[in-house]
C-alpha cells in the first residue's frame, strides 16, 4: 500500500519492521481484520481496523478525525474474549482517495495490553 508522498526504508531492528521517512513508526504491524468501537466525548462508532502494531492501528474506510483528537478505544484480541479498552490519539489520515481512514498511536498503553499485542504479531508473523 502506498501512500504517494511516503517513503518506505527497512529498519536494522531485529523487529523486521518499517520506518517510514518523515514518520516515526519503526513498529511492526500485521493485517488484522478486527471491530473497534472509538468513542470520543459523547460520540460512538463502530469501526474496522486494517491492521495492528505495539503502537497503534489503522482504522480503514472511516472519515477522519483531526490529528491530535484522543479517543478511548475497546476491541476484542483474537486470543480473548475479554474487550481491551486503550486510549489513542489520532496519528494521521488518509483522506487523499487512496485510502479513506485514520491511524491512531496508542496512548498510555498498559504493559500487559502490550504484550497480548506483541504475542498476536509474533504468532501471525510466524505463520500461527
Amino acid at each position: 500500500m502506498s501512500r504517494g508522498r511516503e517513503r518506505r526504508t527497512k529498519t536494522g531492528s531485529s523487529g523486521g519492521g518499517e520506518r517510514r521517512t518523515g514518520e516515526r513508526r519503526i513498529a511492526r504491524r500485521i493485517p488484522i481484520e478486527l471491530w473497534v468501537e472509538e468513542k470520543s466525548d459523547r460520540e460512538l462508532y463502530f469501526q474496522h481496523a486494517a491492521n495492528i502494531s505495539e503502537g497503534g492501528l489503522f482504522l480503514e474506510r472511516t472519515i477522519p478525525r483531526p490529528t491530535g483528537t484522543i479517543v478511548t478505544l475497546e476491541f476484542t484480541l483474537p486470543d480473548a474474549p475479554a474487550k481491551v479498552r486503550v486510549r489513542g490519539e489520532i496519528a494521521n489520515s488518509g483522506g487523499d482517495g487512496e485510502q479513506l481512514g485514520m491511524g491512531v498511536r496508542f496512548v498510555d498503553l498498559d504493559d500487559s495490553i502490550r504484550a497480548r499485542i506483541r504475542r498476536l504479531i509474533e504468532r501471525e508473523s510466524d505463520g500461527k
